[in-house]
């Protein structure tokens, strides 16, 4: 397999977070042995310890020239039909959905400015996708791509020019007439 072009992983704050999250639950659980109401606290505290865990333990996000690796999962660019941003910018959610219309939820948990690199490198490599909403070409400002003129099939000559003539002679009688036989119009 190649090597990847860049790497995501996510941001050790978490970690800290979830840490910090984990002591103000213990705390507010020892403070809720005398005071009942602090029960509710401690579970909020569980609760976003437990969130913020499950975030830092995300796998990594590596680009490849050819596929977005997440964690055990390649996705090749030219599967991704559509690229939608959320309004979470740290940590990153991206919906992206795949030539199959299985949509993912892409989250990276990383500072503000990996998740713009992260961004930035999804918006490029997805060159089939709508980003957005926008058609790639579009949203990077190229020029679009010029349209194939159909050729037109060559004619080759099937028949003499004489042949043509009397062709066309007999096409301009039955336009006029009706019929090719010399017969009257009045015998049936």
């Amino acid at each position: 397999m190649n090597c990847p072009i860049a790497r995501y992983v996510p941001s050790r704050r978490y970690f800290s977070l979830a840490l910090f999250a984990v002591g103000g639950a213990l705390l507010a659980a020892w403070t809720g042995l005398r005071w009942a109401p602090a029960w509710i606290p401690a579970g909020a505290f569980l609760l976003s310890a437990i969130g913020v865990l499950i975030l830092a333990l995300r796998p990594a996000i590596e680009i490849h020239e050819t596929h977005l690796q997440i964690g055990h999962r390649a996705i090749p660019w030219s599967d991704i039909r559509r690229l939608d941003q959320t309004g979470w910018n740290a940590p990153l959610a991206v919906y992206l959905t795949l030539g199959n219309d299985q949509r993912i939820l892409l989250v990276y948990p990383g500072d503000f400015d990996a998740a713009s690199s992260l961004l930035r490198h999804l918006r490029r490599y997805s060159r089939e996708a709508l980003l957005d909403g926008i058609p790639y070409r579009q949203f990077w400002g190229e020029a679009p791509a010029p349209e194939r003129k159909q050729l037109s099939a060559p004619h080759y000559p099937l028949l003499r020019p004489e042949d043509e003539e009397e062709v066309e002679r007999m096409f301009q009688r039955l336009k006029s007439v009706g019929r090719l036989d010399q017969r009257g119009s009045d015998e049936k």
